[in-house]
């Protein structure tokens, strides 16, 4: 059972049309909790992970920071906070396909997971085109995915630095950017945020609990073994200020929030907003 639930979380990570990707997704997991899974072995598979020709992607550093109080810079946070939950969903079943072996409980995690980040995609891609643009209409970048290539030899270096890191990172900015897009006054921005936080506690909590599960497993000591996988993934240097409530409901530990900040890595480039 498994097997077909892996292979069919492979086949929606090499679709690259959007739409069907988001709908298959949300179909595999409404089918799976139903008891039935039925699998469409027609389909080409060549693109790992499959997205559309658009985005162009580029280095973070090249993409232009815009003001939410204008509409094109408020279009342009959108669609690269939709960017983030598209790479989420190929993040979420490249964690169910890649990776065999893990308890049911496992995949039936990411399998949720991979469910809301369709729906959190298809949520900013409507409200982009309420405001007149596309996913695609704008350059992104790919920071996501490559720490996703980086850590695609080990699952213990995966869960640790996608979502007990990066996405982890979404809990701390999230509610900062939903304030300015209130402030600009983009309700229904500012409502899908509250949607996509009130998820992502549960996807950073997944996160955190099979971490631990597999430190114990391999008889390690958590902190610590975070600390040497930070360093030689290149993890991200996280500042201030942290959401320390959305951080604990994730299951974060008070030595982990204690430790926020106080620790440097070699660098890579800055990935911007990470809500996912």
């Amino acid at each position: 059972m498994f097997a077909e639930l892996r292979q069919a979380a492979f086949e929606w990570l090499c679709e690259c049309d959007p739409a069907r990707k988001t709908a298959g997704v949300s179909q595999l997991a409404e089918d799976w909790f139903a008891g039935k899974l039925p699998i469409d072995n027609a389909r080409e598979l060549t693109h790992i992970p499959g997205r559309p020709k658009k985005p162009e992607l580029v280095s973070p550093r090249n993409l232009e920071h815009r003001s939410v109080h204008t509409f094109k810079g408020r279009a342009t946070l959108i669609h690269a906070l939709a960017h983030i939950e598209f790479n989420a969903i190929n993040l979420a079943l490249d964690a169910i396909c890649r990776f065999p072996g893990m308890p049911q409980d496992y995949y039936v995690d990411w399998l949720q997971v991979a469910a809301e980040e369709a729906l959190h995609f298809t949520l900013l891609a409507t409200h982009l085109g309420s405001l007149g643009y596309a996913y695609g209409d704008f350059p992104a970048h790919n920071g996501l995915w490559e720490m996703a290539e980086r850590t695609g030899d080990d699952l213990l270096a995966r869960i640790a630095l996608i979502p007990r890191t990066m996405e982890a990172r979404g809990l701390d900015v999230t509610p900062g950017l939903r304030a300015r897009l209130a402030q600009a006054g983009d309700i229904d921005a500012a409502a899908i945020l509250d949607i996509i936080l009130r998820d992502e506690i549960g996807h950073v909590q997944a996160g955190n609990r099979w971490y631990h599960w597999l430190c114990a497993l391999r008889g390690l000591e958590p902190e610590a073994t975070y600390s040497m996988l930070a360093e030689l993934y290149r993890s991200p240097n996280m500042r201030g200020p942290f959401n320390l409530e959305a951080r604990r409901a994730a299951g974060f530990s008070e030595a982990e929030l204690a430790a926020l900040g106080q620790k440097t890595y070699p660098q890579q480039e800055s990935s911007g907003p990470l809500p996912g």
